[in-house]
Order: C-alpha cells, then sequence, then structure tokens
C-alpha cells in the first residue's frame, strides 16, 4: 500500500496538470466568476456524486472520480480568487498561475497531515457517502457564509471550508482507489 503522502501527491499532480491543460483551452476565464458562482458549481458536482450513490447507478457515463477532480479544482480557484480579492484582472500568467496553484495546494496539505497527525488517518474508516455528505454540507455552511457576507461569529470561513473539502475529495479519491478518468 503506497503511502498517504504519496496518494495525495499522485492525485493533486494529476489534478494540476488537467487544471493547466484546461487553462491552455480556456484561458482564465474562471476569473470572472465570484466565489459564490464558484461554490454553486462544486455544490453542482457534489450533488451529482451523491444523486449517484443514492440511486446506484448513472445515466451520463463521465465517471464520478472526474467530479472529485473537479471539486478539487473548482475548490483551488476559489482559493485562487479569494488570494486575488480587489485584483480584477481576468488573464494571469500561466507561470503566475502554477505558483497559485501550488501556493494554494501546499498549504492544503500542510493542513491534511498536521490533521492527519491528530486524527490517526481515521478517514481511512470513513465510508466515501460519509465523505461525500461532509463535502456537501461544508459546500452548504460556505454558502451561509457567504450569504452573511463573510461574517462568522465562531466558526472558521470559507477559505478552510474549501481546504477541508479539497482534503475530502482526494481521500474519496484514495478510498475509491485512485483516478478513474474517461
Amino acid at each position: 500500500m503506497k503511502s498517504t503522502e504519496a496518494e495525495y501527491q499522485e492525485i493533486l499532480q494529476y489534478c494540476q496538470d488537467l487544471f493547466t491543460k484546461k487553462n491552455k483551452d480556456y484561458g482564465t476565464s474562471w476569473r470572472i466568476l465570484r466565489i459564490p458562482s464558484i461554490t454553486d458549481q462544486i455544490f453542482i458536482k457534489a450533488q451529482r456524486i451523491r444523486t449517484i450513490q443514492d440511486k446506484g447507478f448513472q445515466k451520463v457515463e463521465e465517471d464520478v472520480s472526474t467530479e472529485f477532480i473537479g471539486i478539487i479544482n473548482y475548490c483551488v480557484m476559489a482559493l485562487i480568487q479569494i488570494s486575488l480579492t480587489g485584483q480584477d484582472h481576468v488573464d494571469i500568467d500561466p507561470n503566475e498561475l502554477g505558483d497559485l496553484y501550488n501556493g494554494q495546494v501546499n498549504e492544503v496539505k500542510e493542513l491534511l497531515f498536521n490533521k492527519n497527525h491528530d486524527y490517526g488517518e481515521a478517514w481511512r474508516d470513513m465510508r466515501v457517502s460519509s465523505m461525500t455528505d461532509i463535502i456537501l454540507m461544508k459546500l452548504l455552511r460556505i454558502k451561509q457564509i457567504e450569504d452573511n457576507q463573510g461574517f462568522t461569529l465562531v466558526s472558521e470561513g470559507v477559505k478552510a471550508g474549501y481546504q477541508d473539502i479539497i482534503n475530502y475529495a482526494v481521500f474519496c479519491l484514495i478510498k475509491s482507489n485512485g483516478l478513474k478518468t474517461n
């Protein structure tokens, strides 16, 4: 069995490679999206996963793993958007974009390993369906914080929510035996 770090890195590398290729195709058109729009896009992907899990079959042949990959990359987009708050330019140089992606992913990875230390890899005993529910719950929390204009009384903000969602999506891919892309 591969180590968590090796599995995690393999998945994130695949996600970044796909992100880079899509940005070559589409540019950084996603920069036009407001944070709540990105949240809703992530929600759509997570809801599709849950619907397929509940029904036990799917009518669109796109594998569920592609949805988890999309969740990861949309979360990174949201984190980049947050880091660029106040900057209205849509275009980002590909090298700068790579640095921004790596910066966000490295911060999330550090968070994972700190939590993994404290929780003792408890996620390995969780069901993918439970982690999907947690992703949806975190998205609903993020939506509520967004509706409150980012104000919280005692809770972590949207950034922490996106970071946790990335980690749960990676865990789901690991638990589902890695990347199964079309």
